[in-house]
């Protein structure tokens, strides 16, 4: 488990540099999304690997890690969006806006920190296939109870489904790294 944290806590840096860079270049702009438009910005991004992964081929330049960390920031903003409502303005400051990153961050960390316990890091005997999958079911489940306003009758909210997806994107990109070395 060990090797897990630092691993986890590698990439999830990886991609907070990313939102900082982005938050210095066009702030906090993403606090006007509802959260159906981040849902379908993570559904772009989940797509758009697992085309790459079934064609063997890119024409893009920007390989397939860069759309893991994508939707590890996406689903942190919706996140943050859940927590603290749309904006019809960007309203939060940078320091405010990597705050609220760390935070939520930290939370999908211990959430995955309990999860591997229970079931035993079985995500590393995954194809990394399998995750984009498990994603972009995650989305679909979003997109439904996008469309049922937010009511579940038995199921997590969309919250629990953003976590899941941050966590299976960054076992993802360990997994990339792991294969790449």
């Amino acid at each position: 488990m060990e090797k897990t944290l630092q691993q986890y806590t590698l990439e999830l840096q990886g991609c907070r540099e990313i939102y900082e860079k982005k938050l210095h270049d066009y702030g906090t702009a993403w606090r006007i999304l509802r959260l159906p438009s981040l849902t379908d910005q993570i559904f772009i991004k989940a797509q758009r690997i697992r085309s790459i992964e079934n064609k063997k081929s890119q024409k893009i330049a920007e390989g397939i890690a860069s759309e893991y960390k994508g939707i590890v920031n996406y689903c942190i903003m919706a996140l943050i969006q859940i927590e603290k409502g749309i904006a019809e303005q960007p309203d939060l400051s940078v320091d405010d806006a990597l705050r609220l990153f760390d935070e939520k961050a930290a939370e999908t960390k211990k959430l995955m920190e309990d999860k591997n316990h229970d079931y035993g890091e079985a995500w590393r005997e995954m194809r990394i296939s399998s995750l984009t999958d498990l994603i972009l079911q995650k989305l679909l489940r979003v997109k439904q109870i996008e469309d049922h306003e937010g009511a579940t009758l038995i199921s997590e909210g969309i919250d629990a489904n953003y976590q899941d997806m941050i966590n299976y994107a960054l076992f993802a990109l360990i997994r990339l790294t792991e294969n790449n070395a």
